[in-house]
């Protein structure tokens, strides 16, 4: 009988974005940390490709705030600043809010079901002490509501956000207090959808949820040492 073929694995992603993905794993696990200067000649060689896929790829991180590219002096590892945490609340608030209010017709009880599972998820993972966890089914929570809108550059812009706030690098702790908080936030999201308030639950999430002033007091502790890097080098 004979053998069937050997099958090969094909990668049908472009060099350009397994260099990116590269680049951001690193960055997540601490290896390229905020304010290092990228050495681009000893990535290309460890990665054995030429600097066009490289850059291309550097060009996509600049564009997405995480790096930062110096005319004739190489690449660095943009920091996280309060301005740039600010910023970043102020338009996820605002494109999350705007999803909820545009889409609160298809926010079923089924799904609202699941939103309920996902916050129990979160507390489960809080007395457990499992970040991980908790971190997964907290993004969960929010796609229940996020992917129901069309507009996918929305979508993007929203998760890739979200990474510049939450994986740079991935922390392995988090303030308990902040996030038992913002259970009871997702509890009471849940409650103004369930009782057809549109207008109500889509300004809790802007200006509760999502809003920097009511949760600085905790992104001032969550983020302790990155806005002390900052000062210290002269960044807002």
């Amino acid at each position: 009988m004979a053998t069937a073929p050997s099958v090969k694995i094909i990668n049908f992603k472009s060099l350009r974005e397994q260099v990116y993905d590269y680049l951001r794993d690193a960055m997540n696990r601490g290896e390229l940390a905020p304010g290092a200067t990228l050495n681009l000649n000893k990535i290309s060689q460890r990665l054995g490709i030429s600097r066009t896929p490289l850059r291309d790829a550097l060009l996509q991180l600049e564009a997405e705030g995480f790096v930062t590219i110096l005319p004739r002096r190489g690449c660095v590892v943009n920091r996280l600043t309060r301005e740039e945490i600010q910023e970043l609340y102020q338009v996820i608030g605002a494109l999350e809010a705007s999803v909820v209010h545009d889409e609160f017709h298809q926010l079923t009880p089924e799904r609202l079901g699941a939103m309920k599972r996902l916050n129990d998820e979160m507390r489960s993972a809080l007395e457990d002490d499992d970040f991980d966890r908790y971190y997964a089914a907290n993004l969960e929570m929010h796609n229940c509501y996020v992917n129901l809108s069309s507009n996918e550059r929305l979508k993007r812009i929203v998760k890739t956000m979200k990474q510049r706030l939450y994986d740079f690098p991935r922390k392995q702790g988090f303030v308990k207090e902040w996030e038992v908080a913002s259970t009871k936030e997702h509890a009471e999201l849940i409650r103004l959808i369930e009782s057809g308030d549109v207008r109500a639950a889509a300004d809790h999430v802007r200006d509760v949820h999502w809003s920097y002033n009511v949760q600085k007091r905790f992104i001032e502790r969550y983020y302790t040492q990155e806005l002390s890097m900052a000062r210290k080098n002269g960044y807002v």
